[in-house]
């Protein structure tokens, strides 16, 4: 059933020991455990300020600290969650070789200005005996969600729990992951969740390669070869607004990409901007996304497009 809950097996992942808290890294406040997390959140609230959660899995940019920044801006306080989520990678994917660096992602955050880390361990997120996950409904089954099975439920469950133990006023969630960015809008409005989803433009180095942690994946060859992703999207909504078909744009953009070097493209589609379902006309706003690979990397981008006329 759409955004419903369901059962299910939970991950099973040694935790951390327990840390005293808060700690410091970096100059920056570290909490390891919810109720720590709430007794912060709580002593802000009663100074009156405001409180916004950037939720990410560390390896951290600009784009991330874009988001911390329009936390910032909106709410007296900003909270950054590091939380590898074991749940959303499939068996043949990269958690394990997932970029960790906890020190040096406190000390980004500290000097972007965030207010606290709240790095859980795996069973204080998952604690023994888990088993209720979130179904995010149909349009996780599109896109991203046909190649990789069950990624957005444990997406959207990990956002739930950080979400509910936060309790922020607002969260902040990058266009990159535009598909993500569309489950989580939907959740908290469906399951009535009193937080205000913040979307913050894609953050881009000067050739127009989208900001991901992934990205340091790629080797030079492949980091050469990684702004055509982009450039085949920019060239795709172009011809949309010339008036081209979508399923002619999307076939075009493939060949220009799989052209440039890449080993194999997963997708390329012109979708309604909050649907995600395929778009027949450029009658209403739209986005173009695409998820391609580089050697061992999957990279994802995505442009938007006004409706004609």
């Amino acid at each position: 059933m759409p955004g419903s809950l369901i059962s299910g097996a939970g991950p099973h992942v040694l935790n951390r020991p327990a840390m005293s808290e808060p700690e410091s890294i970096a100059g920056l406040s570290v909490v390891r455990t919810v109720a720590s997390l709430r007794r912060a959140v709580d002593g802000w609230r009663a100074e009156g300020a405001s409180v916004g959660l950037v939720p990410t899995m560390g390896a951290l940019h600009r784009g991330h600290m874009a988001l911390v920044a329009r936390a910032r801006e909106a709410c007296g306080r900003a909270v950054a969650s590091l939380f590898v989520n074991p749940a959303q990678f499939g068996p043949n994917e990269d958690f394990a070789r997932y970029p960790r660096d906890e020190a040096a992602d406190a000390a980004m955050l500290k000097a972007g200005g965030c207010d606290l880390l709240y790095a859980p361990g795996v069973a204080e997120i998952y604690p023994p005996g888990f088993a209720v996950t979130v179904d995010p409904g149909p349009i996780a089954a599109l896109l991203d969600g046909r190649f990789r099975p069950g990624h957005f439920q444990g997406v959207a469950t990990v956002v739930v729990k950080l979400l509910l133990q936060a309790r922020p006023d607002l969260a902040c969630f990058g266009e990159k992951d535009y598909q993500q960015l569309q489950i989580v809008t939907r959740l908290v409005r469906d399951l009535d969740i009193p937080v205000r989803i913040e979307p913050v433009a894609i953050a881009r180095e000067p050739d127009g390669l989208a900001l991901s942690s992934r990205n340091a994946y790629l080797t030079t060859e492949e980091r050469a070869r990684a702004p055509a992703l982009n450039r085949a999207l920019v060239a795709a909504a172009s011809h949309m607004r010339a008036g081209a078909q979508p399923r002619a744009v999307e076939a075009q953009a493939t060949n220009l990409l799989l052209a440039a070097g890449f080993a194999k493209v997963d997708y390329v589609a012109v979708c309604d901007a909050a649907t995600l379902e395929p778009l027949a006309s450029l009658d209403r706003p739209a986005r173009i996304l695409a998820a391609a690979w580089l050697g061992r990397t999957r990279l994802i981008d995505n442009v938007a497009l006004a409706p004609r006329g």
